[in-house]
């Protein structure tokens, strides 16, 4: 293994976007210090510099430029330090990013992330520092297994200091993407639907889980399209989900980004049958409207969607639904945005991410259809659609008030970070604030000992807001321990 040293040693990370990229991170740092790296928090210091980027949104990508402008002037002066662009906007934009800021080093792809540590090498042992690419094929640039093969899943190690914390971890099931949507980029950056082997993916999770992981998210970009055939069997999400249920150790189960069009029976039977299962799904529906939805190329109506939530419904009264709403998609008039009003007024999702329509280069929707909707009109929607959702979420958060959910629980809760970090705040009692999730994907905070995080206990809500659950703990004991019971606490 290479020696760290006082050249290559450093190692700085940013990542932008969704839960895949941050799983994507986690295993590049973790490679990277098989060859000596340490990572750190402050680019100032960092030997090598990696930006890990998204193309879903502009705002996204403008981002990343910001910031290697203000590495260029850095770069004259240390002209030693690797910087380089890895993920979706890499693949999506390649040597344009090296037009763009020509001190860039590397331009990775999202299939070609086990070449970064011999690329990083050989940008630092090359005098003239000529720029270095890897990425995968087009879309059209072959066939289909040809563009398969090049976008590559890569899953070889972990690095438990790049999670969310040391008892939760993301898995990925599948890579890709066949639906297509108009207005999406992640076909193109993130290649063809792949399936994970069901062997592969157990394997991980038993590692993970001798590592102290106890709460499992499963990743694809449409998660509950999981297909893969091993020894001549068919295993579906839900089957995957019966075996992981077996693995000593892992305590929760849940999984990102489900396809409306995908939600079958059989997993519905899987969330709720299975105690591990987190009874929570987000499930993007975008619009609520069936002209919207055609243009978007979501291949399925409103009344499919409808349909769903009430099998979801009838099978699991408590399950939280999460969702996804696009406004000010090109075309979209005033009655098809209060028809996805009136989605989210009849659902009730526990919450929804809602985004203000951009134009992606690359898109079917780019080169389709006239970005139409001004920009003043995409505002007012998305304000509109928050202050509704926020309501909904208020008052459905409300009807826990007075009883007991159990909390997985990940940490100190926002308000005690901040305490932590502003020396003038006054409340000291916010640093013994902590915060979890609760079996349907609440947020809850409540005071406790630091001691706890990591644990599952009870806790009695007394009061919420629209984004939590606030309460106290109510058990004598902690139910479980990241090393098995704990103490009684008081």
């Amino acid at each position: 293994m290479p020696e760290a040293n006082e050249h290559n040693g450093r190692l700085y990370i940013e990542t932008v976007g969704c839960q895949m990229n941050m799983l994507d991170s986690e295993l590049v740092v973790a490679a990277l210090r098989q060859d000596g790296y340490q990572l750190i928090d402050n680019p100032r210091d960092a030997d090598t510099i990696l930006f890990n980027t998204c193309s879903v949104r502009e705002h996204a990508e403008h981002k990343i430029y910001s910031a290697l402008g203000r590495l260029k002037y850095s770069k004259q002066n240390r002209p030693q330090r690797v910087i380089g662009v890895m993920g979706c906007m890499a693949q999506k934009d390649q040597d344009l990013i090296f037009n763009r800021a020509p001190h860039v080093d590397l331009v990775v792809g999202t299939g070609q992330l086990a070449e970064i540590p011999q690329m990083i090498r050989a940008a630092r042992a090359s005098e003239k520092r000529d720029h270095q690419k890897a990425v995968s094929l087009s879309r059209k640039a072959g066939s289909r297994l040809e563009v398969a093969d090049s976008f590559q899943s890569y899953d070889p190690l972990r690095d438990p200091e790049m999670r969310p914390t040391p008892f939760q971890a993301f898995v990925r099931i599948m890579i890709g993407c066949d639906k297509f949507c108009t207005y999406c980029v992640v076909p193109a950056t993130r290649g063809p639907e792949q399936s994970r082997a069901p062997s592969h993916i157990m394997k991980e999770v038993r590692v993970l889980a001798d590592q102290g992981v106890r709460e499992v998210t499963l990743l694809g970009q449409t998660v509950n399209s999981y297909r893969h055939t091993e020894n001549g069997q068919l295993y579906r999400l839900s089957d995957l989900m019966y075996l992981i249920d077996q693995v000593e150790g892992i305590e929760r189960i849940r999984f990102v980004t489900s396809f409306p069009k995908d939600m079958t029976d059989d997993l519905l039977q899987a969330v709720r049958d299975i105690p591990k299962a987190v009874k929570y799904l987000h499930v993007p529906a975008q619009s609520g409207c069936n002209e919207v939805l055609k243009r978007m190329k979501r291949g399925y109506t409103v009344g499919d969607y409808r349909e769903m939530m009430d099998r979801i419904q009838a099978a699991m009264p408590r399950c939280s639904v999460s969702s996804d709403f696009i406004v000010g998609f090109c075309g979209e008039s005033e009655e098809s945005y209060q028809k996805s009003m009136d989605l989210i007024r009849d659902c009730r999702f526990k919450n929804s991410f809602i985004f203000k329509y951009s134009k992606r280069d690359g898109t079917r929707a780019f080169e389709m259809f006239e970005d139409d909707i001004p920009e003043d009109v995409k505002r007012r929607r998305n304000n509109e659609m928050l202050d509704l959702q926020n309501a909904i979420s208020a008052e459905d958060n409300a009807q826990f008030i007075g009883s007991s959910v159990s909390v997985l629980v990940e940490g100190p809760s926002k308000a005690a970070l901040k305490s932590g970090r502003d020396s003038t705040a006054s409340d000291s009692s916010l640093a013994q604030q902590l915060m979890g999730r609760s079996e349907c994907d609440r947020i809850v905070v409540f005071q406790g000992n630091p001691r706890l995080v990591g644990s599952t206990v009870d806790v009695s809500v007394s009061d919420c807001t629209s984004t939590t659950l606030i309460g106290e703990i109510v058990t004598a004991e902690i139910q479980h321990g990241p090393s098995g019971l704990l103490p009684v606490i008081s």
